[in-house]
């Protein structure tokens, strides 16, 4: 199940049943083994278009979420550099970073982070992570060409909309705990562009570290 042949028949589900068309992404999914993101107990499951737990209360998301998010940042042209709010396992920022993308990411659960850093690490992979309040997004490194956030609030933080760049993309979760509506925002010549991409539910964007 951790297998090559299981990766593509997951893209190809996500291409056929779930309408991701963009064959970077697609090709992306492709390449990177998911199983390596997740505890070895879940590894039989890793190719199914599931949410699994990765511990501290927290969530490696849906694939085809994964694929769509990333789709919705890809859609105006590929960002040079993006902030990521909330590592994870590290997938979703694997993901990006297979895309040659150059990838901040922010975690508050230092747990978390340290294991993700051991994957890029052992992927080859090289991104800039965090372990600090996403909230607060990465002054120092602003603006960014895009922003993802993976996880959900009751409205799209001011400070990381601040941190975006003129022309740039922002996709996040927006809304209550058990319900949230995917929502793509873009800094526009003609001012701020806001579109809603469909319903989703995240773990919650919670402030603080730990």
């Amino acid at each position: 199940m951790t297998s090559q042949r299981a990766r593509d028949r997951l893209v190809e589900r996500l291409r056929s049943e779930g309408g991701i068309k963009d064959e970077r992404v697609l090709t992306a999914l492709r390449s990177l083994p998911r199983h390596l993101f997740i505890d070895e107990a879940l590894a039989s499951r890793a190719y199914e278009d599931t949410a699994l737990p990765i511990g501290n209360g927290q969530t490696i998301s849906q694939p085809w979420v994964v694929a769509r998010m990333t789709e919705a940042l890809l859609e105006y042209g590929t960002p040079k550099k993006v902030l990521e709010i909330g590592t994870g396992s590290g997938y979703q920022a694997a993901v990006l970073a297979t895309l040659g993308i150059e990838v901040y990411t922010v975690e508050r659960i230092d747990e978390l982070l340290r294991g993700a850093r051991k994957r890029f690490r052992n992927l080859g992979l090289n991104l800039r992570t965090k372990h600090s309040d996403g909230r607060l997004g990465w002054p120092e490194y602003a603006p960014f060409d895009a922003i993802i956030v993976t996880a959900g609030a009751a409205a799209l933080v001011p400070a990381l909309v601040d941190q975006l760049a003129d022309g740039g993309t922002l996709v996040a979760p927006v809304g209550g705990p058990t319900s949230q509506k995917l929502l793509r925002l873009r800094k526009t010549t003609e001012g701020v562009v806001q579109e809603d991409l469909g319903g989703v539910v995240f773990v919650p964007l919670v402030s603080g570290t730990i």
